[in-house]
């Protein structure tokens, strides 16, 4: 005796589990994160380069606005934009924003007192040498952005120039810090003004289309190396 209702609902339920078992293939789409990366990068260099500059901060005031920038924005945005690089596909990109998202996050670290690191060095009384341990932490950041410039050569006029900038910036700075020139120091906050409306500009350029504006900005592509 058979039982064909039944014997269909077991090839519907077969099926349904063989259908449920495929394996679901989606396309992953992420925007481009590198403007959220140069606008916190951009606002967070511009208000601690103007604190150095003592454009409307004066150099002896606490870096208070700064710190905060530095965690929220300059930081966490910015490591945020390299991990999405990193799902972009774009290694430069994931290198760059990634880094210097923990270079903010390092620098909150330092001004914040309840990690103590400056204390440590007033406790000692070695503040000479809290001088100095500044001064080689941006000397390491000055040496990866001389890196990171060497990697724009071939790329556009407004990333090279960036790096360029930013490069001189951190120079700047660690001769500032080391030899405790406050002119020096002041040399550096304004390359790093300058440095701060490159990276805004970039951003500005990337945002920026005939879609949703009237205008687009030239960023100065260099010529492919197949260029002849």
């Amino acid at each position: 005796m058979s039982y064909p209702t039944h014997d269909r609902d077991l090839e519907k339920a077969s099926r349904l589990e063989e259908i449920l078992s495929r394996p679901i293939h989606t396309k992953s789409v992420v925007a481009n994160p590198a403007p959220l990366g140069l606008m916190g990068f951009a606002l967070t260099t511009f208000v601690l380069s103007c604190h150095n500059a003592g454009v409307i901060i004066p150099q002896s005031a606490p870096h208070t606005v700064v710190t905060g920038l530095a965690a929220g924005y300059g930081g966490l945005a910015q490591l945020l934009a390299g991990m999405w690089e990193f799902a972009a596909g774009n290694t430069f990109g994931a290198t760059a924003f990634s880094s210097y998202g923990a270079f903010w996050l390092s620098f909150a670290v330092i001004q914040i007192p309840a990690f103590g690191v400056r204390a440590a060095f007033v406790a000692s009384d070695s503040l000479v040498d809290y001088n100095e341990a500044l001064g080689l932490w941006l000397l390491g950041w000055t040496i990866f952005t001389f890196m990171m410039w060497l990697a724009t050569l071939r790329t556009n006029v407004c990333l090279t120039s960036l790096f360029f900038s930013l490069t001189v910036t951190f120079l700047l700075l660690t001769v500032g810090e080391f030899e405790q020139q406050k002119g020096i120091t002041k040399a550096g906050g304004i390359c790093g003004i300058i440095t701060a409306f490159i990276a805004w500009y970039l951003a500005l350029a990337q945002i920026v289309n005939k879609q949703n504006s009237f205008f687009e900005l030239p960023i100065g592509a260099m010529p492919s190396k197949d260029h002849k």
